[in-house]
Order: structure tokens, then C-alpha cells, then sequence
């Protein structure tokens, strides 16, 4: 929980740690009306699994009738990049260190864990949104729901 991701990363580097955000945070109902994690997630998961073959089937299919090939890859490209939007929002997401509110909550989270008896690392730098995903998933599964009361 103490890697802190890098403020200035590459575009790959950067849709990798989305990737490690879009597995990490924990998709519950109470989190959706705060964060919108939820609703890019779910967009970027759809996007990943839809689009590809939704490109494929464009660029046949103007084969397929003779058509200009031109618009049907720009089309192609176009919907192979959605999914990649999704995780270059959620890697720069990630790195974003959280603002004072949140601050405040991830540190009331930590202490629910201290009074739970459950032993925390401590924390070696500035808390970002990865850090906030790291632990309420582990509060989802180790503590009772008590700690979303504070939101």
C-alpha cells in the first residue's frame, strides 16, 4: 500500500496504473453518488470487451461491400481508443493526491482499522486516490460498513 505511483508518467506507464486502480477499487452502491469510479469503470470494461469487435465487424463489413476503407478505420481506431481513454483517466485518477474531505475520511478509515486491532503499514507519503482504493478495499472486506456513515 506504500508504493506511491509517479506524478509525471509516460502514456503506457500511466494506462498500466489505471489498470491496477480499475482491479482495486472496490464497485459498491454506497461509493457511486461520491466518486465517479463507478460509472468509469463500468464504461471502460464495457469498452474493453465491445469495442474491439465492434471494430473488427466495421472494417469487415466495409470490406465486405466494397466500401471506403478510410472513414471505416478511422471508425475502427476511434473505438479501440475508448477503452484507452477510460484507463488513462483512471491511471491519472490514481496518481491525483486526494484532497483535504477525502484526506480526512482515509485517515478515519485508518483509525477504524487501529480500533479494530488490525495492524496497519504506516503511511510514507502523501495519500493519492490508489492509496484510498487500496484500503477501502480491504475495509470492505475486514470491517464493518460503519466507516461509510462519514462520507
Amino acid at each position: 500500500m506504500n508504493t506511491e505511483p509517479p506524478v509525471n508518467q509516460g502514456w503506457f506507464k500511466r494506462t498500466q496504473l489505471g489498470q491496477q486502480y480499475l482491479k482495486t477499487w472496490p464497485l459498491v452502491k454506497q461509493l457511486a453518488p461520491v466518486f465517479p469510479e463507478n460509472r468509469v469503470i463500468k464504461a471502460t470494461r464495457f469498452g474493453i470487451r465491445f469495442m474491439p469487435p465492434l471494430a473488427i465487424f466495421t472494417l469487415t463489413w466495409q470490406i465486405a461491400l466494397g466500401g471506403q476503407l478510410g472513414p471505416s478505420i478511422a471508425t475502427a481506431l476511434f473505438a479501440c481508443s475508448l477503452p484507452l481513454q477510460g484507463l488513462w483517466w483512471l491511471g491519472k485518477r490514481a496518481a491525483t493526491p486526494l484532497p483535504e474531505s477525502i484526506l480526512k475520511w482515509f485517515y478515519d478509515i485508518r483509525e477504524k482499522f487501529a480500533e479494530a486491532g488490525i495492524a496497519m503499514m504506516p503511511v510514507e507519503h502523501t495519500p493519492t486516490y490508489l492509496s484510498l482504493a487500496e484500503l477501502l478495499k480491504r475495509a470492505f472486506k475486514q470491517l464493518d460498513h460503519s466507516f461509510l456513515d462519514d462520507i
